[in-house]
């Protein structure tokens, strides 16, 4: 697979609690320069990246993130903030206690009042399959298809652990046809990257992409 097709599916990635400005102004450059699907930012960062790269870039943000448990409330005047500084795609982290307690429909009004929020951009659901049976990623795949959201995504990266190409084969089997699929967290090398392509990924969210086609070592995070 060609260098550029990779990264044209990477949403290069800094989230890190110490980001600079400094470092954003890093991620971006290279985003511009490698053509990458999108830069994924911590929410108060895009306005100031908006301001200054404008139409250059794609901008990508979290919402309720990495753990989930904030309100359906909270999380839509995240979302409501992110789209005024400029974003076009929202990664959210579902409520994992709601699924842990069972109460998936409320999962799946959540998600469908992001989606609604957002309208036309993307919104990308985080299900943090580290810490959920293969029942609840089944539920969670259903969740997203039937809340109308764009994309199921494995990790936030914080998690236990990350992408597996198991559990983007099940998404594969019951996600509604509509719904791609990010594969985020555990990718450390090219072939990975590949693989998870290969495998009807859409989206790679990794701050390692590029770091890793030139053969260095990186972390995602």
């Amino acid at each position: 697979m060609k260098t550029s097709e990779i990264l044209s599916h990477v949403d290069h990635t800094i989230l890190k609690a110490f980001t600079t400005w400094e470092d954003i102004q890093k991620l971006c450059d290279e985003a511009i320069e490698y053509q990458t699907a999108s830069v994924c930012v911590p929410p108060n960062y895009i306005k100031r990246i908006h301001d200054t790269y404008g139409d250059k870039i794609n901008i990508c943000t979290v919402v309720g993130f990495p753990l989930g448990y904030s309100t359906t409330k909270a999380k839509l005047a995240e979302v409501e903030q992110a789209i005024e500084d400029g974003v076009e795609e929202v990664d959210m982290v579902i409520n994992i206690t709601d699924v842990k307690n069972g109460d998936f429909d409320k999962v799946t009004e959540e998600i469908r009042s992001l989606k609604q929020a957002v309208g036309d951009k993307i919104l990308k659901v985080i299900i943090e399959t580290c810490y959920l049976t293969k029942e609840e990623k089944i539920a969670m795949c259903k969740a997203v298809t039937e809340a109308g959201a764009d994309y199921i995504k494995t990790s936030t990266g914080f998690g236990t652990a990350g992408a597996t190409m198991e559990d983007i084969l099940l998404f594969k089997e019951y996600i509604g046809p509509h719904v791609k699929m990010k594969a985020a967290g555990g990718v450390k090398s090219v072939e990975d990257m590949e693989a998870f392509l290969e495998a009807g990924c859409d989206r790679i969210g990794t701050s390692s992409a590029i770091s890793l086609i030139q053969g260095r070592e990186g972390k995602d995070y």
